[in-house]
């Protein structure tokens, strides 16, 4: 029996050779892999001894060679093949261990582009498929986690087909999660190509999906762009019970609106819909203001905050009392840039069950994907902060200076809101939502009556234009005095009408934040 050795990745490589030639196995490698095991005492041969020729091109040719690909490609039960390679000096090859050039570390460090080139590998891809293509008869390896199992199933004397066609797909897929990351280098900033490819790798099965008769799992993104791999996927656990899926979708929601605002800031949420919100110079008055907006949906929810958890951080997430039931307040998941060792500590005596998560900030901007029956969305992300557009007054009263500064709050809080959205803030503090409602005016009442007496004096933001004045009409009603939305309703008229006989003030953006 035959091997030919020659990954990138050289972990564990030396035991697993050392446990082929303990079973009579002839083991050939090339350039450094050679080298390597050489130097940790496997007998292994050159592959120049299989193709009768050197290596040439500064190794870019080594392997690519009938020498090696028909005694990977020959079928064993068609005697005419085998025939055709002893006609030829030629002997079969029963294993492979492959690994591919790291492309994608070598991009990542911001190589130039003949560098990338060099490292985007052909014989390693060639050889994996040829091995994989012939599994019935050729085992090929690109993991090794799995070194383990081959070597007991071939002592064993019975490698299974299905162990076979498992290696197999790994294979075909570690080539096709490499060239998806080959293509999305060269395809640049393309933004929507003809055909595009996405690839992911698992890093945990979950105890169930979205519900407990469904399967779940999570994956990370491959994606070669600079921190595309950052946010709640690849959070790092401290404390508490393992993420089910619903937990990391309110994570991530949660993530993504608490770095969309520089101050210090905290957010709250529940079923994918941020319930308390609110920004300050003292991070602790942020989580009390957040809480304050709504404690009765915070309980069991995820909190984010966009600054580290110290020990007085910590300590009020601890002992903050609901201000309704009087109970301290419990939360399933908070998430952070990073914690104190002492923050850390008091925040695992609440619960035994409070997950305590570290994460990197998300990435800005790039593309968001959405499944649809029998295909995708694909669209860039909504990365339209206030400053990059104007807040354009309508009305005959303009907004104050402190009426503004709420505004873009909570125009930047409504964009993390499910349309139809409606938030209403007083301050850098949210003090209502209203969320999914398919009619505005709705979204408004809710969010009114969630903020009670809070709604006098607040302001509002509006994620898409009001159709009607009735929207306008129940906002002034609550007492709200200033509204943002982007206009463009053929009723604008009608709307900034009703604005002007309340006194309320109110101005347009131009921009949208439909989220569905």
């Amino acid at each position: 029996m035959r091997a030919i050795l020659a990954p990138y990745d050289k972990t564990g490589l030396a035991p697993f050779a050392q446990g082929l030639a303990a079973l009579g196995w002839e083991l050939f490698s090339t350039g450094n892999t050679f080298r390597v095991l050489s130097e940790a005492g496997v007998p292994v041969r050159p592959v120049q001894e299989l193709t009768g020729f050197p290596e040439i091109l500064d190794g870019r040719v080594k392997t690519l060679h009938p020498g090696v690909h028909a005694g990977l490609l020959a079928r064993r039960d068609r005697p005419e093949h085998l025939a055709e390679l002893s006609a030829h000096g030629l002997a079969p090859i029963d294993l492979v261990v492959g690994g591919l050039y790291p492309f994608v570390e070598t991009v990542a460090r911001g190589a130039e582009l003949m560098a990338a080139l060099e490292q985007i590998d052909i014989g390693g891809p060639a050889m994996i498929r040829a091995a994989a293509k012939n599994f019935p008869w050729v085992l090929v390896v690109v993991d090794p986690a799995d070194y383990d199992d081959v070597l007991a199933a071939l002592r064993s004397g019975a490698v299974s087909l299905e162990l076979r066609r498992r290696l197999a797909a790994k294979a075909f897929q570690h080539v096709a999660a490499y060239d998806t990351a080959v293509a999305a280098y060269l395809r640049g900033e393309e933004p929507f190509p003809p055909v595009v490819t996405y690839a992911f790798e698992k890093l945990a099965e979950l105890r169930y999906g979205e519900n407990p008769h469904q399967r779940g799992a999570v994956y990370r993104t491959l994606d070669i762009a600079p921190g595309a791999a950052d946010g709640v996927a690849t959070a790092e656990l401290f404390h508490g019970l393992a993420m089910s899926f619903v937990n990391y979708l309110d994570a991530d929601g949660a993530w993504e609106a608490v770095w969309d605002f520089d101050e210090p800031t905290c957010v709250i949420v529940k079923h994918a819909t941020p319930c308390g919100l609110a920004s300050d110079a003292d991070i602790v008055q942020a989580y009390e203001l957040a809480l304050a907006a709504d404690p009765v949906s915070a309980y069991g929810g995820i909190v984010a905050f966009n600054r580290p958890v110290d020990e007085r951080l910590a300590t009020a997430i601890r002992e903050v009392r609901n201000p309704l039931s009087g109970l301290r307040q419990r939360y399933d998941v908070l998430i952070a840039p990073d914690y104190t060792p002492e923050g850390l500590q008091i925040l695992k005596g609440k619960s035994k069950d409070l997950r305590l998560l570290r994460a990197r900030p998300p990435r800005k901007g790039g593309q968001r994907v959405r499944q649809i029956s029998g295909g995708l969305l694909v669209h860039d992300d909504d990365t339209f902060q206030p400053g990059e557009f104007t807040f354009r007054p309508v009305t005959q009263r303009a907004p104050s200076e402190e009426e503004l500064t709420a505004l873009r709050f909570a125009w930047r809080a409504c964009k993390h809101v499910k349309s139809n959205a409606i938030v209403l803030a007083r301050g850098t503090a949210v003090v209502g939502v209203g969320t999914g409602q398919p009619n505005r005016v709705t979204s408004v009442m809710l969010a009114a009556r969630q903020a009670g007496e809070r709604a006098r004096g607040s302001v509002l933001a509006s994620d898409a234009f009001f159709p009607f004045a009735d929207g306008v009409e129940a906002a002034a009603a609550a007492g709200v005095t200033a509204i943002v939305q982007p206009g463009g309703s053929v009723r604008d008229d009608e709307v900034i009408a009703a604005a002007d006989r309340a006194g309320i003030a109110m101005v347009f953006t131009g921009v949208r934040h439909f989220r569905h």
